[in-house]
């Protein structure tokens, strides 16, 4: 007779179950490249679909299409409801973190290009790479990592200063999601991906207002509603599973050094999607990026 007071096996568990253990199995530099590949493919097809649905259409079709696929596999009014004051705290600012980064980051993309964005993103990250470094080795991979990348990036002025508000807020808004994405992810406060499905439910209710209007054309259009949703698994489902995976384990400065290799990424994306063929020197700068977060050593806590 089956006992009717033991607890059922739910999906959100087997595939947190699931993804724990593969998570332990698989080194968390293969998480991180994983999330590297898909930071900028995503947008990189987003880019092509702003004239048809606009760019914050675009970045709610985006939120919306992360939050509706975690939705039924963590169960965020659950993680929130049962969450202590200081760790719900936490998600409703990861959440709207979340909700601004990708509008400013579309609002940036819309004006300026990729390579700029990109560059004007990596910069904030470095201070939060030199916070965490306690060697002489860290520091040399750290400089070989960002010569690498101004020798891929044509750091340059723009002379559209919104479009520049935009990008730097959106490296503003990016540091932040790795400081309170690290703190969730190294917290204990439960499962990091249960988490993650709370912060975009947070993030969807952020945006919501402000691109549903934009993003009605694509409910009357099935290739284009397609388009933007498979845009949304790329750009905020699968990086940032990866991203919390690879934050669980690696200290917080290491994992901003990393980042670095986004640059390299873009480069790459750029060359197959948009069909940007790298130049001598942007080879030579990837070598050193890949070079300096090869050489660079983790602290053993942070």
């Amino acid at each position: 007779m089956v006992n009717q007071t033991q607890a059922p096996i739910t999906s959100p568990a087997l595939a947190g179950a699931a993804l724990g253990g593969l998570a332990t199995k698989l080194p968390p530099h293969v998480w991180f490249g994983v999330s590297a590949v898909f930071h900028y493919l995503g947008p990189a097809f987003a880019v092509l679909l702003f004239p048809h649905v606009g760019v914050l259409g675009m970045a709610w079709l985006r939120i919306a299409t992360a939050a509706l696929i975690f939705a039924p596999l963590t169960r965020p009014w659950r993680t929130l409801a049962r969450a202590d004051r200081p760790t719900r705290l936490l998600l409703l600012a990861f959440g709207a973190c979340l909700a601004v980064m990708n509008c400013s980051f579309y609002l940036a993309l819309d004006r300026l290009p990729i390579s700029l964005v990109a560059a004007i993103e990596f910069v904030g990250t470095i201070g939060v790479a030199v916070i965490g470094l306690r060697s002489l080795r860290n520091l040399v991979a750290l400089a070989v990592a960002v010569i690498g990348t101004l020798l891929l990036i044509d750091v340059k002025w723009s002379d559209d200063p919104v479009g520049l508000f935009w990008a730097f807020l959106n490296g503003a808004l990016f540091v932040g999601y790795i400081v309170l994405g690290h703190r969730i992810a190294r917290s204990g406060a439960g499962d990091g991906i249960a988490c993650l499905g709370a912060a975009m439910a947070v993030a969807f209710i952020v945006v919501l207002p402000i691109g549903f209007t934009d993003a009605l054309p694509a409910f009357f259009s099935p290739p284009l509603l397609l388009a933007a949703i498979g845009v949304g698994i790329c750009s905020s489902v699968i990086p940032y599973i990866c991203d919390q995976l690879a934050m669980s384990r690696l200290p917080r400065s290491s994992f901003a050094l990393m980042l670095s290799l986004l640059p390299v990424t873009a480069t790459l994306i750029g060359a197959i999607v948009l069909h940007q063929i790298p130049s001598l020197t942007d080879c030579l700068g990837i070598a050193l990026v890949v070079a300096g977060v090869a050489f660079h050593k983790p602290a053993s806590a942070n």
